[in-house]
This record gives structure tokens, sequence and C-alpha cells, in this order.
């Protein structure tokens, strides 16, 4: 579940860039011929492809969009208002590098200058409540070992940098941060974990941003996954996995844990979102019992753990998205739920007359609402869609009036990216699996070269929007399908549950029968179907591959494991508290049954069967799927010729 909890944590992510060899790849086979492109984005095939009959819907394809515009680093993205309203700051390369500039909100835009000059992109940034500090977090070659860095803003620059210096406030190596609450009523000081004493559990410290002094408050002794605090920054409640893969709501007092309030089993969801303003409740998502299928939000008694029912899905259609709170009241404004498109339901008449406004003044599209400033005067405001990566305005809620800040990729052609579409097809066993088609802009959806697109996770999901690998292989003439496998996440525990033990099996015979659909609609040509994906995604295409060789042409695995037993035997230490649940879902390696069947579902064991293209992509530094997942079915294939 995305929970839309307005605390002020900005995050943006820079896509891999993996386009370069994809492209050569997808385009080497017989698939589009790379003849059909003249621009050099097009690498040429090899000439036995570039000789083949040419494709008749081909000449009907809009310009052909260079590469650089899907994935290359945005112009400006990831901006905050700081919480005074005075500042802006947002992520743009610097030497080259995505980093976090600032401007004061009426400056010009060539007024900016950077603030961070890390050599790796900022993954995340947020400011403190009283607008001192800009704390971003960053991790070595992609370790995922997040360190906290604290800057300010007002600091002159180091010669050698040209930024103001960046404090690292937890220098610990093989140590990764979270970051728990950034309380207003203590703006200089935050909460964290960390896993510095057990790598498996976070031990929860007060961490001040100015001295970097931190203050251990809670020694982790009981499993617990994460802390939750009210809004003073008072930890109230734990969260932890019992030994059977349930879920805990325990409170804590005086930092220790106490009652168990709330309970589930592991089929089950459970967990606290954020206090109620009041202190003696907090907002809380569950989906527990017989007869609840969708995750609904409840309001629950901190101190007993009784439930009020608040919400679920108008549309009785997907799990409860997220929740929109005013800066200012702390009150609960919206809820949103993410079905084909996304639905924001307001819950004050403030809001309700803000959406309506907001949607009369600016361009079709799905809008993103989020209060920016302590006095939820400025609103960050996103206009996105499919074909539309996202316009950011600025919404001032007192005066009433909107403007435009920037487009992210202003030079990407809208107008030559193809529609995404909704679609549903029925598994071979009954069940109805959601999905999104994405097909050639000015081509028939006719006997499409095609490429099937499994997300990662696999507990996530797809969604409606803009995505760029999509609207790339889109753009170079390909039918992408981007399937809600079963396991998918959001549409509910039946759903969800429907995929435990069966990876492999009828998860990926989901990911089958919607090629099987594609063919028997006309829309894609059975000869002609790639399978990509990456993490668990990776894990299909490789599956696709050695399960199913008949189905598909090619594979492109981004870092996908290829033996489900060494992937659970070398599960990131910090997962230590869930990592039950890997085992109840996937397959556990410590029963004999369960192991045989492990080994039997890991494409590894049946590589003799590859008989397609395949190209690997791997981290070096991943942390959760390790190099080995990719060296060890490389070496295998050689060894197999």
């Amino acid at each position: 579940m995305q929970s839309t909890t307005l605390s002020r944590r900005g995050r943006s992510t820079k896509i891999p860039t993996v386009e370069l060899a994809l492209a050569a790849f997808l385009l080497s086979l017989v698939l589009v011929p790379a003849s059909a492109f003249a621009d050099a984005t097009a690498p040429q095939a090899p000439a036995e492809a570039a000789s083949a009959e040419p494709l008749s819907y081909l000449d009907r394809l809009p310009q052909l969009v260079d590469r650089q515009l899907f994935f290359g680093d945005p112009e400006i993205t990831g901006s905050q208002i700081s919480p005074d309203g005075k500042y802006l700051t947002f992520i743009k390369p610097y030497k080259d590098v995505q980093n976090v500039w600032i401007k004061t909100l009426d400056e010009p835009w060539d007024a900016a200058r950077p603030v961070t000059a890390d050599e790796r992109p900022v993954p995340g940034y947020f400011w403190s409540e009283d607008s001192k500090w800009l704390l971003y977090v960053q991790d070595k070659g992609g370790n995922e070992d997040f360190h906290v860095y604290a800057v300010d803003p007002s600091a002159g620059p180091e010669e050698a940098t040209g930024v103001p210096p960046a404090r690292d406030l937890t220098p610990l190596e093989g140590v990764r941060a979270f970051i728990y609450s950034v309380p207003e009523a203590t703006p200089g000081q935050i909460l964290i974990g960390l896993n510095d004493r057990d790598p498996a559990l976070h031990d929860v410290y007060r961490l001040d941003l100015a001295t970097g002094e931190r203050e251990l408050l809670i020694e982790n002794d009981s499993n617990v996954a994460g802390w939750v605090t009210d809004l003073d920054g008072n930890v109230r409640l734990a969260v932890r996995q019992t030994p059977d893969g349930g879920t805990e709501t325990v409170k804590v007092q005086d930092g220790k844990l106490g009652d168990v309030i709330y309970s589930c089993n592991w089929q089950e969801t459970c967990a606290p979102n954020r206090f109620h303003k009041d202190g003696k409740h907090v907002y809380f998502i569950s989906n527990k019992g017989d007869d609840v299928d969708l995750s609904r939000l409840y309001l629950m008694d901190a101190e007993t753990g009784e439930t009020k029912f608040l919400e679920s899905d108008p549309e009785n259609e997907v799990d409860l998205g997220g929740a929109i709170f005013s800066d200012e009241t702390e009150e609960l404004i919206g809820t949103v739920y993410v079905g084909d498109r996304t639905r924001t339901y307001p819950k004050t008449q403030e809001l309700k007359d803000a959406l309506a406004f907001l949607e009369k003044e600016l361009p079709d599209g799905e809008i993103s609402f989020s209060p920016q400033t302590n006095d939820d005067r400025l609103v960050k405001v996103v206009v996105s869609r499919d074909v539309d990566p996202g316009t950011v305005y600025l919404y001032d809620w007192e005066k009433g009036t909107v403007e435009k800040l920037y487009e992210s990729r202003p030079e990407l052609p809208s107008e030559n990216l193809a529609p995404m579409q909704a679609i549903r097809y029925t598994a071979r066993d009954g069940l109805t699996i959601p999905a999104y088609l994405t097909t050639p802009k000015g081509a028939p959806a006719k006997n499409l070269a095609t490429v099937v697109l499994p997300h990662g996770g696999p507990w996530s999901r797809n969604s409606w929007g803009y995505s760029s690998i999509p609207q790339f292989l889109a753009n170079r003439g390909y039918a992408v399908l981007s399937p809600n496998f079963r396991s998918s996440s959001g549409f509910g525990k039946k759903f969800l549950n429907a995929g435990n033990k069966e990876w492999g099996r009828a998860m990926q015979h989901d990911i089958s029968d919607g090629v099987k659909y594609l063919v028997d609609q006309g829309i894609a040509d059975p000869d002609r179907v790639c399978i990509m994906g990456g993490s668990y995604g990776g894990y299909a295409t490789l599956a696709g591959l050695t399960f199913t060789p008949e189905l598909y042409a090619c594979g492109v695995d981004i870092v996908g494991p290829s033996n489900l037993i060494t992937l659970y035997n070398s599960l990131p230490a910090y997962w230590g508290p869930i990592v039950r649940i890997f085992a109840l879902r996937m397959g556990d390696p410590e029963i004999d049954e369960e192991r045989e069947m492990l080994v039997d579902r890991s494409p590894l064991t049946h590589v003799e069967r590859i008989e397609d293209p395949l190209l690997v992509i791997q981290g070096a530094n991943d942390p959760r799927v390790k190099k080995a997942e990719a060296d060890q079915i490389v070496i295998a294939m050689r060894e197999k010729g």
C-alpha cells in the first residue's frame, strides 16, 4: 500500500540506464526490423534482420523519439517548498549528476544554486520543520546502506565542490538508517533507526541536526520491524512479525513494549498509518476478517486497540491507496484509491472546492495534491497522464490561484507517445487479471511485435500513467503488456494470496495467459513476443524462457533471481523481522518438500530449455538480488552451449 501522509520527505529516483543495451538487443532480433528506423538512435540489426520484409504498419508510426528523452535525467524533478514557504528546492544535474538545487520562491530559475554535489544521484531529500536544514539520504554504489546528510542552505559554498558543506549524521559503515519522524514539536531533532548493534534490527535514536549527536531511545530486542510516533515525535507503537508470519501492533511506553493491541495473520494486512491530532487515536489500515477482502481505513484507540470503521473503496475494487492530511490542522482531508486510474475522495469542502477549481483550470490528467507549507497555503500540484510524465503547478490555497512551475521533461513530444489502456483477461483457472496495454500510436493493434513487462516485487503493481520503458518500446513499434498477475498488491488479500507458493506456476501462468489473450485477440504476433522485467520481473523473464520457451522470441532479465534457494539465503540482514513472510509466500527451503519445489521452480535448474536470445543485466552491488544470481545462470548457459 502506498501512503500519502504529507511529511516532507521528497523522493526522486533515477531510472537505471539500461536502455542502450536494451534497444540494441531488441532491435537486433527479428521483431521490428531495424531498417525501419532511420535515425541514429536505432542501432543497426544484423544483416539477416535488416533484410526482413518491412512491416506494413511501420510507416504509420510517429517520429522516432531519441532514447535520451525517455531515459536521460529529467530537466527538473523532485521539487519541494520549504515549510515556511520561502524556498523552492528541486533536483537537476550538477556536474552531470542529479543533485539538489535551491532558489527563493520568487526568484527566476536561472538564479537557483546547487546545495549538494554528490557523485551519485541523490535519491531523496526533505526539509527540517523549521526550514533550517536540508536533509538527504545517500548510499555507496547501490548497496542500500543509506546515510542521512544535513546541509545548511544558507552557508557559503566550499571552493572544492561549489556547494555548502554536507555533514554525514550517521557515519557508520555497513549501517542503514531509517527515518521515523520529523516532528514539528522538535524541529531541530528527528527520530531515526540504525542497525549498528544488530544488522537485522533497527534501534531508535533521537538525532540532533545541528550537532549530529545521537541519543539511544529504544533498543530493539523484540524483532520490531517498524516504529510509529505520534505527531510530537514520541514513539507510541511498534509493529512486529510473529513467528508464524502474522503482524502485531504493540503499545510502547517509556521506551518499553507493552500489550499487543491488534494482530492479524500472515495472509492479512494490518498496520498503523499515522496518529490522529488528538494523540489518542491512530489511523489504521486493515483487511482482517473472513468477510473482509479489501484493506480499509479505521480509527484506532491507541490504548485499547478498539477500531472504528471509516472508509473502504467506494467502488469496491481496490485496497486503500493513501491518505491526504492537512499540515496546518493535521486532519484527514482526502483518501486515494488506485484502480484502473487514480481516484481521490475529498473529506473536506475546502479540498473538494480546490480539486474542482484545479480540474477546471489545468490540462486533463491525474491530479496529485500535496500541501507543502506549515500553514497549508502553498500546495504542489502535479498533473500527469500516460503520455506526459508530469507538469508541476503551485496552487495558492489562500488566494485561489494556480501557476505553472515546470515540466519534468519539456522536450519529450507527447504527441508522439502512445496511450495506455486498462484491460482485463481471464487466467486458465478463471481468475480475472487486470493489466495495461500500450500499443504504437498510429498503428492498428493487430499482429504486433510485443513485449511482456511483468513488474517487480512481486508484491507491488502496475498503474496507469507515464512509464518510460513502455513508451520507449511503443515508439519503436512494439505493443507492451504490463500484467498485474496474482500476488500483485492493491487488489485485495484474496488476489494477493492466490499467488502464495505459486512462483513459476500460477503466477507465471497469468503472464503466459496474457500473451495468449493478445494472440487470440489478434493484437500480438505469436512469433514475435519478448518478455522482460526487473527483480521479480527478471525472474518471470527467466521462468518464461525456461518453462514456456515456445511463447517467446527473446528475454531481457534485469536483476532477476535465477535460483530461489540462493535468493532466500541472501536476503539482506535488515529484512530479518519480515523474512518469515518470504518462506510463507514463496516457499520454505527448510521444509524438504518445499525446498524441492523451490529447486524445481528455479530457472537455473532448467537452463538447458533456454532456446532464445537472453540479455542479462545486473547491478554489481545489489543487496537484494545478488550478482551471483546473474553470474550463475550466465555460466550455466555457456556450459550448456
